[in-house]
């Protein structure tokens, strides 16, 4: 079995035990996670993130940046507007 197929096998309860693996730096029994493991694992969570996960919910997703001309005009009718000067 190649690591495409090992990837399409991937389920949610192995996807969380990979995931806690890396963030531990051990598996589940104890046993530390050699840097090959770790990588390994690293990939095959990205791999299962961007297949089934959206964007805003993926591991190290980091929200765009509002630019100045962006506002947030979702104020009620007794909140008002104040400007910086």
């Amino acid at each position: 079995m190649d690591f495409q197929q090992l990837l399409n096998n991937i389920t949610p309860d192995i996807y969380q035990n990979l995931k806690r693996s890396v963030e531990l730096g051990k598996w589940p029994d104890g046993n530390a996670l050699t840097a090959e493991q770790r990588e390994l694992c690293m990939q095959a969570v990205i791999a299962y993130e961007h297949k089934h996960l959206p964007p805003e919910k993926r591991s190290g997703y980091v929200p765009p940046k509002p630019t100045d001309c962006e506002t947030d005009l979702s104020l009620d009718d007794a909140e008002t507007l104040k400007w910086k000067q």
